[in-house]
C-alpha cells in the first residue's frame, strides 16, 4: 500500500554493519546480509524526524549483490585497574551496497503537546527536501564507521541484482525496538522477526502496530517516555504565525 505522504530514496554506502546481536558475544560483530527495520528507520530518521510523527518503512529493494568482508579489529579493553589494553576481534561487513526505501509517517498521537505541529503537508514536503539534500545528519549504515549517502528515487525503477530471483528465507531478524514515546507503554521491549523473506530483491516489513503472527515481543526493561516542555527543551508551537499550520483531522489514509 501506498501513502499519500509516502517518500522514496536510495541509500548507498561502500560498507554496512546491520550486527546480528547472536554474533556479539566475545566482542566479534557480523552483518545481517540485509538491512532491518529498525536501521532504515534510523537512516530516515536521520534524513528528517520530529517528535511530532513516527516514520513507518514499508519496504527495501536490495540493488547491489549481496557480498561481505572481514576485518580485523584492534579493540580497546577497560579494565578495573583503569589499564588499557588491546584485543583482537572479526569484524564482518556487507560491502557495496545500495537499496532503495519506501516509507510514509504518521502521527505520534502519545504526543498530544504537539498537536499544533500535525501538519502533513509541511512534514513531507521539507522530508523530500532533505532527501534531495542528502539528510540533516550524517547517514550510517548500522553503525558510525559505516558512512552512507541518500538521494531520492522511484522505487522499483532500475535494474536490480535480485530481479526475478525468488524467494530467500532469512530466518529469524531482529525487527526492531518498542519504545514509551511510540507505545505509549513504560517499558522497552524488542521485536523479533521470525519469518523475513526477500522475493525479488524486496522485502516487505510488517508494521510494529500490526497484529502479525510473524512478530514476537520481548520486554527488557521498564523506561519513562522523554517529556517535553516548551521553553525548556523545545519551542516554536506558542510563537506568532505558527497557528496556520492546523491539525489534520482523522489521521493519515
Amino acid at each position: 500500500m501506498k501513502y499519500r505522504n509516502t517518500v522514496e530514496f536510495e541509500v548507498w554506502g561502500r560498507y554496512a554493519l546491520f550486527s546480528d546481536p547472536v554474533t556479539k558475544v566475545g566482542g566479534e560483530k557480523f552483518s545481517y546480509l540485509v538491512p532491518t527495520y529498525q536501521a532504515l528507520k534510523g537512516i530516515l530518521e536521520s534524513v528528517y524526524w520530529k517528535p511530532t510523527f513516527i516514520w513507518y518503512i514499508d519496504a527495501v529493494r536490495v540493488m547491489n549483490k549481496i557480498h561481505t568482508q572481514s576485518k580485523g579489529m584492534r579493540l580497546i579493553l577497560f579494565s578495573p585497574t583503569k589499564d588499557k589494553k588491546n584485543d583482537l576481534a572479526i569484524y564482518t561487513y556487507l560491502k557495496d551496497v545500495r537499496y532503495q526505501v519506501r516509507a510514509h509517517f504518521d502521527w505520534n498521537y502519545n504526543r498530544p503537546e504537539l498537536e499544533k505541529d500535525r501538519n502533513e503537508h509541511k512534514h513531507h514536503n521539507i522530508a523530500r527536501r532533505m532527501i534531495e539534500h542528502g539528510g540533516r545528519r550524517d547517514i550510517f549504515l548500522g553503525t558510525r564507521e559505516c558512512q552512507g549517502y541518500v538521494k531520492p528515487c522511484v522505487f522499483g525503477e532500475g535494474e536490480g541484482y535480485f530481479d526475478g530471483y525468488g524467494e530467500i528465507n532469512f530466518g529469524v531478524m531482529v525487527h526492531g525496538f518498542d519504545y514509551p514515546d511510540e507505545t505509549g507503554k513504560d517499558e522497552m521491549c524488542v521485536r523479533l522477526w521470525k519469518n523475513a523473506v526477500m522475493k525479488d530483491g524486496v522485502i516487505e516489513f510488517p508494521l510494529p502496530f500490526e497484529d502479525s503472527s510473524d512478530i514476537e515481543r520481548k520486554f527488557i526493561r521498564k523506561m519513562k517516555m522523554k517529556a517535553f516542555t516548551e521553553g525548556e527543551n523545545f519551542k516554536g508551537l506558542s510563537e506568532p504565525g505558527f497557528e496556520t499550520f492546523s491539525s489534520l483531522e482523522g489521521g493519515i489514509k
